[in-house]
């Protein structure tokens, strides 16, 4: 592989992973917030795929279509945790995870009987014109893609760094109990949480879509796996990590691909999981929790 085929396919992975990071920045929230891993996440993210192209059928452009998966997301995202996380909060950990995966299964099946199983065609909503910069080929879509997924993150940042919100996460995020002896509404910031994730898993599926021009009612399955990976990869519970996480599954993913092991696509995430776990087992910015007795 040369020089220029490796700073192209660089360019391509971390457009990929650009999204990985995106969803896998609701796992590292929810689970830095509640201990859950929500592996529901992952069908929320191809809500939002669904919803932006039906906004895109009826005659939206991009960023109406972004806006509009993005709060049926975030209502959909906040209904399950009212629904089937908050009533087994005092349950054992097992519970919820055991609900997350049902209502995983129930999201598929129920998208799977409206849809169908098939690909859908998701129609081209923005001039993909390729731009050439130095040796590099930039098409319309990836700009776009990488555009949203800064600024997204960004935003998210000064939500947890600059707002009393993400004050309010922080503190809940140290210690839930402690946090509404003190006055916080844990509910409040668990919603809210929720919320935020779902707002970056629509957006990813929106732009997914227009990346590889098809989705289906399974597409959050192995993508909502892939994120949970480089959430783990990071460091789960941190949201740089989760960045760092996503844009290294997607980088990693596309180079070995480009080295001819397309074949192995899909397990090249979770043999760098296995490898990060054995010689960092918190992750690459997470850090080792004491347990006190």
């Amino acid at each position: 592989m040369d020089l220029q085929t490796f700073l192209q396919q660089l360019l391509n992975g971390i457009t990929l992973g650009s999204v990985y990071a995106l969803i896998a920045l609701g796992y590292t929230m929810v689970y830095g917030i509640i201990k859950l891993i929500n592996f529901a996440h992952g069908d929320v993210y191809m809500i939002g795929a669904f919803v932006g192209l039906t906004a895109v059928v009826l005659g939206a452009n991009i960023w109406f279509a972004l806006c509009a998966a993005m709060l049926a997301c975030l209502i959909v995202a906040v209904s399950i945790e009212r629904v089937a996380y908050r009533p087994l909060r005092g349950s054992t950990r097992l519970a919820p995870l055991i609900s997350s995966i049902g209502v995983s299964i129930f999201i598929q099946t129920l998208m799977t009987l409206i849809k169908g199983p098939q690909p859908v065609g998701f129609p081209q909503v923005v001039k993909n014109t390729i731009h050439t910069v130095g040796p590099l080929h930039i098409s319309t879509v990836q700009i776009v893609i990488l555009m949203v997924a800064t600024c997204l993150m960004i935003i998210l940042q000064l939500v947890i760094r600059r707002t009393k919100m993400g004050k309010a996460m922080r503190a809940t995020s140290e210690d839930l109990h402690t946090a509404g002896l003190m006055g916080i509404n844990v509910n409040a910031v668990i919603s809210f949480t929720f919320a935020l994730g779902a707002v970056m898993a629509a957006a990813g599926g929106v732009l997914v879509g227009m990346y590889f021009n098809s989705i289906f009612p399974l597409m959050g399955v192995m993508a909502g796996l892939k994120a949970f990976c480089a959430a783990v990869v990071g460091g789960i519970g941190s949201v740089p990590g989760a960045v760092l996480g996503g844009l290294f599954l997607g980088v990693a993913e596309v180079l070995g691909v480009a080295a001819g092991f397309g074949s192995y696509r899909d397990a090249i995430a979770f043999g760098l999981l296995i490898l990060v776990l054995l010689i960092r087992p918190s992750g690459l910015l997470g850090q080792p929790q004491q347990r006190k007795v």
